[in-house]
């Protein structure tokens, strides 16, 4: 299945063509982000381009770039192993244009290697397909990323990153809750960014049988903010509220939830295609 964007290659041009003072942080949509250091070094986490399962999961926003025009990649990370986190179409051409390194837990490796056969069906050889653990550190240019634990009951075994560089530090949460590790991860790093899994309560399709069923797959505002707390996080930028049809969700709602709050201390709200920096 080809993905089509109505963008153009705006957005990966211009995230080509910039020379941060630091670290650049484009906003994907859904989970994805890239972050790109003055010396062009690429990471992409959990893009996703598309547009789900209709009528179970509808895509709300806009599919911002062709994997294809990636023209340069250094690793892509994966937080688990769910479609909008693991996706060939999206993913794959961006290997196969780039020298970039697939990284992710055992069973988001799983996916790409046979369920979707990456190796076969795209030319990605499969020392490309890295799996990583909690605990394990990955050297990416000036980045060091972290691996760290995750609590999501709807995945069969995420991590989260905490991703390490000179100018700055950001934490990329995945599908996470509050994890009873995040305390830990909050005193063991200065987060100057931390992204969080937002949305609301809904009824979904069933995979199998279509039936609508309460549905409840991402952060509530309370979760939100504990998780940003224990994490200390300075800056919290909710994520994935914009994606799916009966799960979107009003990221500005958390204003008054982490108002007063030592940690975040700011919250930070991006819309796809928008850049911030650390």
């Amino acid at each position: 299945m080809a993905v089509h964007s109505d963008w153009g290659d705006w957005l990966p041009q211009a995230i080509a063509d910039s020379d941060p003072d630091g670290v650049a942080v484009w906003y994907l949509g859904c989970n994805g982000f890239v972050l790109r250091d003055g010396e062009g070094t690429t990471i992409f986490i959990d893009p996703y381009l598309g547009t789900g399962d209709p009528p179970r999961t509808i895509r709300m926003i806009p599919v911002p770039f062709d994997p294809t025009d990636v023209e340069h990649a250094d690793a892509i990370l994966a937080t688990h192993e769910h479609v909008d986190h693991v996706h060939g179409p999206s993913q794959a051409p961006i290997l196969e244009g780039t020298d970039a390194t697939f990284y992710g837990p055992d069973d988001a490796v799983a996916v790409a290697r046979e369920e979707e056969a990456w190796p076969e069906t795209y030319d990605v050889a499969e020392d490309r397909l890295v799996p990583v653990a909690e605990g394990d550190a990955v050297e990416i240019g000036a980045f060091t990323v972290h691996v760290e634990p995750a609590t999501d009951p709807d995945a069969s075994h995420p991590v989260t990153y905490v991703i390490d560089h000179p100018a700055g530090t950001m934490f990329h949460g995945g599908d996470s809750k509050p994890d009873p590790e995040f305390a830990d991860i909050g005193s063991r790093y200065d987060i100057d960014l931390g992204v969080l899994a937002v949305g609301t309560v809904g009824m979904m399709p069933d995979r199998e049988t279509r039936v609508p069923a309460v549905t409840k797959w991402y952060n509530d505002e309370t979760q939100c903010v504990s998780a940003a707390r224990d994490l200390q996080l300075d800056r919290l930028l909710p994520s994935h509220w914009d994606m799916w049809k009966r799960l979107t969700a009003d990221p500005t709602a958390l204003h008054d939830h982490v108002r007063g709050l030592e940690h975040p201390q700011r919250l930070e709200i991006v819309e796809i295609g928008d850049r911030t920096d650390i």
